[in-house]
């Protein structure tokens, strides 16, 4: 190993790695679930389009945007096209260069691949995937950049340890433009549009809250206390959140649903994301509670609306998002985290530094991805056809099926929704 190298840290960057990879396909089933049969496959392959376009766009130009010196609004291209990404340590770390950078490409992938729940079920396969490559430069590595790369948000003191700002609020808000821009569904509010299958919802939760252990615990980028405090954050805060909305959901109708189980692991795996090594356990478990409140009351309120925003990206990504980087503000303690205090413990400063972002991240990735969509509708068609539509995008994008049961209607034209499963779970989206 070149010297500063770490064998431990190296060994525990690797499996964090492929835990952070992991997210991306368990994503894919989790929003799998939630669609009609007749579009699963298509469901699941924008989650796998993102593993293959991203991690291309990441390499060639991405990190170079998001981690070269550049200056405070945009990473340079001394790094483009992988160029002196080897094998000496990555500045401030004990790990490969080349590791550090295939643990930040997952970041990427995920963040990009969870945009796709806004525009399930009606949005032109290709279309998404060259969204997603102009995307990731123009709003995620930017955004990197501005909290990790040395732009100005690091360089006034806001914290994210985790990507609070570049993965959960630049994804919930990036997904609230995409809704608008492609429109909703053709029978939204016409229909019941209920979640297919929920066993692939909770697996899909449960593999996400597995792979966010690597993707939390790995972001202090050593076996060091950050990474324990992180590992063990991201266990308190989203059982808390657990609890809480069972509770909600027991206040609400009388009963417990496991649609909304999964959907509360996942909220609160999002809102301990940026705080996660920055308060002490007993405040992530306050957080945990706490980010379930604005998630649940907006999942709510939004399917009476005529927002389309399918699996409720923003509440349970960019509003989840928002109030863990707010909660690092009130409950950063420099005694868990070596940098900073929160203004409860003293110093107000913090707390400014993370309301600037809170601001700025969702404005900036909401107009950039409302541009880029409008853009990109003007060179190329963003939904399928009306008839598609009707007959499901894993047939009319993909020449597949998820269940051949529902071949027949295929063949003579018939709106496969009629095969459907009833499911049996309220369907509360995330």
């Amino acid at each position: 190993m070149p010297a500063g190298i770490d064998t431990g840290d190296t060994a525990f960057m690797l499996v964090a790695t492929a835990l952070a990879l992991m997210m991306t396909p368990a994503l894919g089933l989790f929003y799998a679930g939630f669609v009609r049969s007749k579009n699963v496959l298509n469901t699941f392959m924008m989650s796998v389009g993102a593993l293959g376009v991203v991690v291309v766009v990441w390499a060639l130009v991405g990190y170079s945007i998001a981690f070269d010196e550049g200056n405070n609004l945009f990473g340079g291209f001394g790094l483009a096209f992988m160029n002196d990404v080897a094998f000496a340590p990555r500045d401030g770390t004990t790990i490969p260069h080349l590791l550090f950078f295939a643990f930040q490409c997952t970041f990427c992938i995920l963040t990009a691949a969870l945009i796709s729940g806004a525009v399930v079920e009606r949005m032109k396969y290709g279309t998404f995937l060259v969204f997603i490559a102009v995307w990731s430069v123009l709003v995620y590595a930017v955004l990197a950049h501005w909290v990790w790369g040395g732009g100005w948000l690091a360089d006034g003191g806001t914290l994210d340890f985790a990507g609070g700002v570049p993965v959960e609020m630049a994804s919930g808000f990036s997904a609230l433009a995409a809704a608008m821009v492609v429109g909703p569904r053709r029978d939204y509010g016409r229909a019941a549009l209920l979640p297919h299958n929920a066993m692939f919802i909770l697996l899909g939760a449960g593999l996400l809250w597995f792979g966010w252990f690597g993707f939390n615990g790995g972001s202090g980028l050593s076996t060091g206390r950050n990474s324990v405090l992180a590992f063990t954050n991201t266990l308190l805060a989203p059982a808390c959140t657990l609890v809480v909305w069972f509770l909600l959901d027991l206040r609400r109708d009388g009963r417990v649903t496991a649609v909304g189980a999964a959907t509360a692991i996942v909220v609160g795996c999002v809102g301990i994301t940026p705080a996660c090594g920055y308060i002490s356990p007993i405040w992530a478990m306050v957080l945990g509670g706490l980010a379930a409140l604005p998630s649940y009351a907006v999942i709510v309120w939004r399917p009476r609306t005529r927002l389309d925003e399918t699996l409720d990206v923003l509440a349970a990504h960019g509003l989840a998002g928002l109030t863990g980087i707010v909660f690092i503000g009130f409950f950063a303690q420099l005694s868990w985290n070596g940098l900073s205090d929160g203004l409860v413990y003293g110093d107000a400063g913090q707390l400014l530094w993370q309301l600037i972002p809170a601001v700025v991240a969702p404005a900036y990735a909401f107009a950039m991805t409302f541009a880029i969509l409008k853009v990109l509708g003007r060179l190329m068609p963003l939904r399928v056809s009306e008839r598609a539509e009707s007959l499901g995008l894993d047939t009319q994008e993909h020449g597949e099926e998820a269940y051949s049961s529902a071949e027949g209607a295929i063949l003579v034209g018939t709106d496969v929704s009629v095969f459907e499963p009833v499911p049996t779970a309220v369907p509360v989206r995330a």
